[in-house]
């Protein structure tokens, strides 16, 4: 098993766990903690997928039909002083991984485009340390 398998193996226990727990708690909602997407990718841009990072914020993957594009960005669930985030999107039938943002971000970072029309994309990241990591989603 690849570490990159092994990870996410890992992270789809760990939510299992943590959605049984949220949803035992009365009054308890697995999304509170996810900020909206903000629409920093621009018009034309629809979520197709997100996934929460830990307690810090969220990752959304949006796409384009008009550009074959994808876009990531990373939101925090509270903007404050600047944390260190990174964001990292790719080909999943590419071993290149160049498009990424990185640095010291009050609300968030990026956002990022890759065209992937007709393929796999791999988005991963961090904010302040809670990383993130989704493989080969949103093919086609």
């Amino acid at each position: 098993m690849t570490h990159l398998k092994r990870a996410l193996a890992i992270a789809a226990v760990t939510g299992a766990s943590a959605a049984a727990l949220m949803a035992a708690a009365p009054g308890a909602s697995a999304t509170a903690s996810r900020v909206a997407y903000n629409g920093a990718c621009g018009s034309g841009y629809t979520v197709v997928n997100s996934t929460e990072v830990g307690d810090k914020g969220t990752a959304y993957l949006t796409y384009s039909s008009g550009t074959g594009k994808n876009c990531l960005v990373a939101i925090r669930n509270v903007a404050g002083e600047p944390v260190p985030m990174t964001i990292y999107l790719s080909r999943s039938d590419t071993e290149i991984h160049d498009i990424h943002d990185s640095g010291n971000y009050r609300s968030y970072a990026g956002p990022i485009y890759m065209g992937a029309r007709g393929t796999c994309v791999d988005w991963w990241g961090w904010i302040d340390g809670v990383r993130f990591e989704k493989a080969e989603t949103n093919c086609g």
